[in-house]
């Protein structure tokens, strides 16, 4: 058996000048092919909680609520959905089923074709995420499920394919995560994903952590950490995958200001949900 997995990270969104300026590293996963199933336990064990992901949920919920909102700032997942499809189509076969972990309101169903598969079945965590555009017809057939990437529902070699774009980078255990993809999957079967890197939001972190340092004294995080794409390859081998493969990829979003871009990820739901995440006014030069 051919046991293949490709990685492919980074999209870099820089805006000028510094204050002002955001650097994303969106860390895209390819796999295919997983190696069987690693023995002992079928649970993943308890890990460090570094997100909190009850907040995670609200915030998807409070941004699909203003759908019109929403919309204008899809531009970021759609180009990065695009990019996930566009390796599936490397895969030179045809899929039944195909799950997308973290679907969002449907990014991915927006560029996949009845040559790619025949139905996408969209998971999210999120319900009204989720059902945001329910009214949207697509090429190919979907079926919604509310899921939790933490905890996924599926039985072992039961899927064709799973993707996920811009979603596992909210996931606390993540090596967890992929040994519960790696035993969903048949044998042959493919994983393909884009998750934000380490370099996201660097100009952001550094303006604040600075504008902190000054006012109070000392720094906390306030912008999520982000997967290292050094450290991609060895957790999914880690997981049962094989011959990976990492790329890296930019794109480039200019924003007039720190406040515009702060905007724009809150009204994404891409806001910091790190737990103990509070951020004082005063670090903003606000009374």
């Amino acid at each position: 058996m051919q046991h293949t997995a490709m990685l492919r990270t980074g999209y870099r969104l820089l805006s000028r000048p510094l204050r002002s300026s955001t650097n994303h590293t969106a860390r895209l996963l390819y796999s295919t092919a997983p190696s069987p199933p690693p023995a002992g336990s079928k649970t993943v064990p308890a890990t460090f909680q570094v997100f909190n992901r009850e907040t995670k949920r609200l915030q998807k919920e409070r941004a699909a609520s203003n759908a019109v909102q929403s919309r204008q700032v899809d531009y970021v997942k759609d180009e990065v959905a695009f990019r996930v499809v566009d390796r599936l189509l490397d895969i030179k076969r045809e899929f039944n089923e195909v799950v997308e972990l973290g679907s969002g309101c449907g990014h991915i169903a927006k560029h996949v074709d009845t040559d790619m598969m025949k139905k996408l079945i969209m998971c999210d965590m999120s319900e009204t995420m989720l059902n945001r555009d329910r009214d949207v017809e697509y090429e190919v057939p979907v079926e919604r499920r509310i899921v939790d990437e933490e905890n996924l529902p599926f039985p072992e070699n039961s899927l064709e394919c799973v993707v996920s774009s811009l979603s596992m980078h909210w996931i606390n255990d993540l090596p967890g995560a992929m040994i519960q993809i790696q035993r969903s999957l048949k044998p042959d079967g493919v994983f393909i994903a884009g998750l934000f890197g380490g370099d996201t939001l660097f100009e952001l972190r550094t303006s604040l952590q600075l504008a902190e340092q000054d006012r109070e004294g000392g720094i906390s995080p306030r912008v999520s950490p982000m997967a290292d794409s050094r450290d991609l390859g060895s957790l999914l081998s880690r997981a049962g995958f094989t011959l990976t493969t990492v790329d890296v990829d930019e794109v480039t979003v200019n924003y007039p200001s720190a406040i515009e871009l702060m905007e724009d990820l809150r009204a994404m739901g891409e806001s910091n949900a790190v737990l103990n995440r509070y951020v004082r006014r005063q670090s903003f030069g606000e009374d």
